[in-house]
């Protein structure tokens, strides 16, 4: 048989190199050659830490930048000049947000968000602000289908180290998969761990984060299996700081970049740093936040393979005057600020110094020193009980200055500043507080309350207060009733020391608090922290609740009339750090 077979193998294979030898005389040579693919340029633009800015920063002498018109104007040029484009944000899209969008549920935010063009965002621990009904409520505004009620573009939201989360929340998923010029992207979404100890007990449900990386490297892994060409990571996690020495950046969003592997890019958040290099062969990268800045990034992507054959980072400030802003989003802003105007328009006092959320140290949070609006917020608080000894709040809940934009000489609506209040001075007389600056200051909607503690409660709380010092961190304490003394370079939770009552002026008095368990106070907090919140002591079984902060400090403010903040010594104040590593003082406002 084998025999047979084999003159008709040889008789095949004879007519297959003639046919071939046929068509190269008839097909032009090179026809049959594979056409070159050629490289794909993809856009990212993204906002980091955006906390629903619609409306835009008076920054002193640069002028109004950012707000939700002024920054869809800019994207849309830079769509313009290249449709192949992906639109993102890394968490804390909502929470903390100006009046303008807290008044309404931040749905405002939302919207925004919908008529920018974001395509893609992951959880912060903002977004659990007001638990899993309002992030529900969120998620299903953002990805609902456009209509008349709906402008804009539907969005998602992706995270994928959330144990639990598909017990408590719709629509959400690990990743997502986008065609950008017809190379496949991936998103993976990774909320930073520490969330559920940044807001309210009880705000994430039974929801629990979990370590990122594995949890990272899980879903990119997923997102290339589902056919993803590139997988970047958005994170809610940002740099702290760069080493004095060398340079070099640390922070969470470089641990995450140094403990997974193989993102193309990595988009942080959270902590108000510019920042782009490459770590452990990834692209990293984070915005100043609020819409301060953007990132427009650039990665050449061989669509054959996935390869990145080049990779740019541009930061954009978007200043209100380099452009025309988006008129169907600033029509939308006009009718809230319409709506507003006459209820956060009111002036309720005047201060007669600037009070700006910056500190003693220049930090513009407020997170590392003495503050003028952490004393002013903790003098009413204590006084919004009788009888109080001493007030304490985290400054991580204290979000904007408490007056009138410094030097300016036109309104910007959304400050809710009447243009009867302008020019605001530079330098003199008196600054203007209006119901919507206090709610600036104040958006939470935390509840001012009080609880007897003992000496050493009250010790172990302001240990808390400066446990991360010299980090930057919402639990550092502003303080009111009292003054102390820490020692940076003790090991954290033993570093307070020289607990003095304040004088009724605010100024520090020689006579020391009892801080044993014997001695008992009333301490006035909010109960954010009376909860547990910023790794406080919980006292909520016994803690008395009052009025809502931002009218319990509108209504001080108002029955005085014009305030006169107490001036910060430096040092000398209420907060006095010794060490070596102690934030560098800046001169008082």
């Amino acid at each position: 048989m084998p025999l047979s077979e084999s003159p008709r193998t040889r008789s095949r294979g004879w007519l297959a190199v003639a046919t071939l030898a046929l068509v190269g005389l008839v097909v032009p040579a090179g026809v049959l050659a594979a056409k070159p693919v050629p490289p794909v340029t993809i856009q990212f633009l993204n906002v980091s830490d955006w906390h629903g800015q619609i409306i835009p920063l008076n920054v002193r002498g640069v002028g109004n930048v950012g707000g939700a018109a002024v920054i869809a104007a800019y994207w849309a040029a830079d769509r313009a000049g290249n449709p192949n484009t992906l639109t993102l944000t890394a968490g804390d899209d909502v929470g903390a947000t100006p009046p303008i969008s807290t008044f309404f549920d931040d749905v405002p935010s939302i919207v925004a968000q919908r008529m920018m063009g974001i395509q893609v965002g992951t959880f912060g621990n903002h977004n659990f602000d007001h638990g899993i009904e309002r992030l529900q409520e969120q998620i299903n505004l953002a990805g609902a289908a456009a209509d008349g009620s709906n402008p804009g573009s539907p969005f998602r939201y992706v995270s994928a180290n959330l144990a639990n989360r598909d017990d408590n929340l719709t629509g959400v998923e690990d990743f997502a998969i986008f065609d950008v010029g017809g190379v496949q992207v991936g998103v993976v979404g990774i909320t930073n761990p520490e969330a559920p100890t940044l807001v309210f007990p009880g705000s994430f449900g039974t929801i629990f984060p979990t370590s990122p990386y594995p949890a990272a490297n899980q879903a990119k892994a997923a997102a290339k299996r589902a056919g993803a060409d590139i997988v970047v990571a958005i994170i809610h996690a940002g740099v702290r700081g760069f080493d004095s020495v060398t340079g070099e950046p640390f922070g969470e969003l470089i641990d995450f970049a140094n403990n997974v592997g193989g993102f193309d890019v990595i988009f942080g958040d959270h902590t108000d740093v510019q920042f782009s290099g490459v770590v452990n062969g990834q692209l990293v990268l984070e915005n100043r936040s609020k819409g301060l800045t953007y990132a427009r990034t650039s990665l050449t992507v061989d669509p054959r393979n996935g390869r990145v054959m080049s990779q740019d980072v541009d930061f954009v400030t978007p200043l209100e005057a380099g452009v025309t802003p988006d008129p169907a989003i600033a029509s939308y802003v006009a009718e809230l600020q319409a709506a507003l105007a006459p209820i956060l328009g009111v002036q309720v006092a005047d201060s007669t110094k600037e009070v700006p959320r910056t500190d003693q140290c220049g930090n513009g949070d407020g997170r590392t020193c003495e503050s003028l609006v952490g004393n002013i917020v903790t003098d009413a608080m204590r006084a919004s009980f009788p009888d109080m000894d001493f007030a304490i709040t985290n400054a991580g809940g204290l979000r904007a200055a408490l007056t009138c934009p410094a030097g300016a000489t036109d309104p910007n609506a959304g400050d809710f500043c009447p243009e009867s209040l302008y020019p605001v001075p530079s330098d003199e007389s008196l600054w203007p507080v209006t119901q919507g600056t206090v709610l600036d200051v104040l958006p939470f909607g935390n509840i001012v309350a009080f609880a007897e503690v003992t000496g050493e409660e009250l010790d172990q709380m302001l240990e808390n207060g400066v446990s991360s010092m010299p980090g930057v961190n919402g639990r550092f304490a502003q303080v009111s009733g009292l003054c102390f003394t820490y020692d940076i370079d003790a090991p954290a939770l033993s570093r307070v020391n020289d607990v003095v009552w304040a004088n009724a002026d605010g100024s520090c008095s020689a006579t020391a608090v009892d801080l044993s368990g014997s001695a008992t106070y009333n301490v006035v907090m909010n109960d954010f922290m009376a909860s547990g919140g910023d790794g406080y002591p919980n006292v909520a079984s016994r803690m008395t609740t009052g009025a809502i902060m931002a009218q319990a400090v509108a209504d001080w403010l108002a029955a005085g009339g014009t305030v006169d903040p107490f001036v910060l010594a430096a040092p000398g104040g209420r907060i006095n750090c010794t060490g070596t590593a102690c934030p560098t003082l800046v001169p008082s406002p």
